[in-house]
């Protein structure tokens, strides 16, 4: 199931339409996946395991504030806290494996000493690791980094869009946002994006205190 998505849209109706979709996606998007992916990430926060969090462009951006947000809003008094990080922010080191490897290189090396069984890799993308733009294939340090984290035993959520990408079809649990054009799609799924990551911490907390309570 796909939301259509005016190719020619202007001002007078622009926000009127944007909410309009808004809206759809939310009620068409698969209630299932969240779930998956929450107890995912809740198993990982029980075995002590840690949460790395990829992502390009507004997708970088969506990383570092989920990483935030797991650290931090998932904290329960008395309980141990969720390892989460973002690899999007160490733009030193991000700039030094592009300069030497090629810039689908950047998580996958960062990820090469740390990643191993049982920890989970969250990678989020509009177009799900695929298409091509002007500098060749999009997001290629996506499936590279995907690969590395299922090759150690490590679980994937993929947060991606339109048809879903190479993130459907490699993640363990792929959260797809069903949007199928522009002039509106991308800003759509990085919106979804962003309420799906919220949702997530905020499921991820009521878990960790459903086991307080016991």
């Amino acid at each position: 199931m796909s939301t259509p998505t005016a190719l020619h849209i202007n001002s007078e109706t622009a926000i009127e339409r944007y909410f309009q979709e808004l809206e759809l996606l939310c009620q068409r998007l698969p209630r299932q996946p969240i779930t998956d992916a929450v107890e995912t990430i809740y198993h990982a926060w029980q075995r002590g395991s840690a949460v790395y969090i990829i992502g390009n462009g507004g997708s970088a951006s969506t990383a570092t504030h989920f990483a935030c947000d797991l650290a931090k809003s998932t904290i329960i008094a008395g309980k141990k806290r969720l390892r989460a990080i973002s690899l999007v922010d160490n733009v030193p080191l991000v700039s030094a494996w592009t300069n030497d490897s090629g810039f689908r290189s950047v998580f996958a090396e960062q990820l090469e000493p740390w990643i191993q069984e049982g920890d989970v890799l969250i990678a989020i993308s509009v177009h799900g690791g695929s298409g091509q733009g002007d500098a060749g294939p999009w997001s290629q340090n996506l499936p590279q980094a995907v690969a590395l984290a299922q090759s150690r035993g490590a679980k994937v959520i993929g947060l991606s869009g339109f048809g879903g990408g190479a993130l459907a079809e490699l993640a363990d649990v792929c959260m797809v946002v069903p949007v199928d054009g522009e002039t509106l799609g991308t800003p759509l799924v990085e919106s979804v994006h962003v309420a799906l990551h919220h949702f997530i911490c905020l499921g991820l907390k009521l878990r960790i205190m459903e086991e307080a309570d016991a």
